[in-house]
């Protein structure tokens, strides 16, 4: 633990009077930072044995569950988080004699944990608790694997990690479908995903709000420079990467399109009207938030030309030639 000189109380004897919360807020920021440190080491490996490592067992990330060392970088800034935000809760809610400080701060652990991580969420902008809508639930057609993957989309909108240039991360969700089954059998995990983006954007502003929006806010692999006030912004590089965050968008919109027409006329529905229809609702159907951390002037313009392309019919012809070519 952190070396103090002789005249600073320590967090056991702070806490066991009843002190420890009261001196935090009065202390200076010197003692702060001191006893911020204190109560981090002490509570580090009690946090990873008794939340992260439970929690790296349930996601099947066993070189996780070793040590803190070990740890996944997506899984260290979790476990960071959760860290944070137990360290708060002692030094702001030990108000009380604590005799027993682990045995305290265990008997808080989850709740503490899952406040701040709804908490979180919210500031994201995504929902704090995430529940289909009993609309939502209809278009799925009440299927339940359709439901689980609407959950785990709604669930990583309000994360921080990335799934690097693709919305989705459809490679981990299939394998733990995989591992689940044990076989590969029915729809792929992209399948489904493309179902559901279809069924969420039956309701753009609900989308907009609960998923564009919390997704707009993930830090891309490249990132693009502050746009309000920060750091300059270089017009090649800012564009360069607008044009990779456009492909990137309209590839994984494009790959959907194809699976969601290949449900549909597996359905006899009209080709044409149903290639018309899945390529509005996908491309069509942009928010601001495709432009959030762009420089002013790169926004994407995609579902302003999709929609204008949409009422030529020689255009909707190549389309459709070109759908039914890629479903062999």
């Amino acid at each position: 633990m952190a070396e103090r000189m002789d005249s600073q109380p320590g967090i056991r004897d702070l806490a066991s009077s009843g002190r420890l919360a009261e001196y935090f807020e009065q202390a200076s920021e010197t003692e702060q930072r001191r006893l911020r440190i204190d109560v981090r080491e002490l509570v580090q490996q009690l946090v990873f044995t008794q939340l992260t490592r439970k929690l790296e067992l349930r996601r099947g990330h066993r070189d996780c569950m070793v040590a803190v060392t070990r740890l996944r970088p997506e899984c260290l800034d979790r476990h960071h988080d959760d860290m944070d935000a137990v360290v708060d809760d002692v030094l702001h809610s030990a108000r009380t004699p604590i005799q027993n400080l682990e045995g305290w701060v265990s008997s808080r652990l989850t709740a503490v944990t899952i406040d701040a991580h709804r908490r979180r969420r919210g500031e994201r902008g995504a929902l704090q608790r995430p529940r289909l809508p009993r609309w939502l639930i209809e278009e799925l057609g009440q299927d339940q694997r359709l439901m689980g993957v609407a959950l785990d989309m709604l669930d990583w909108v309000g994360i921080e990690t990335s799934a690097g240039l693709h919305d989705w991360p459809i490679e981990a969700w299939e394998g733990r479908r995989l591992a689940g089954s044990g076989h590969r059998a029915g729809p792929s995990v992209a399948e489904d995903i493309a179902t559901v983006v279809a069924a969420m954007r039956k309701r753009p502003l609900w989308y907009a709000k609960y998923v564009e929006r919390p997704m707009g806010r993930k830090a891309l692999p490249m990132a693009v420079h502050d746009a309000d006030g920060g750091d300059p912004v270089d017009p090649g590089w800012a564009a360069q990467e607008a044009d990779l965050a456009d492909d990137a968008r309209r590839a994984e919109l494009a790959e959907l399109t194809v699976l969601l027409v290949g449900q549909r006329l597996a359905r006899g529905e009209d080709v044409r009207e149903v290639v018309v229809d899945v390529v509005a609702t996908l491309f069509g159907s942009g928010t601001a938030s495709e432009e959030m951390g762009r420089a002013p002037g790169l926004g994407s313009t995609d579902d302003e030309q999709v929609m204008r392309r949409l009422a030529e019919p020689e255009t909707v012809d190549r389309i459709v030639a070109l759908v039914l070519d890629l479903l062999g």
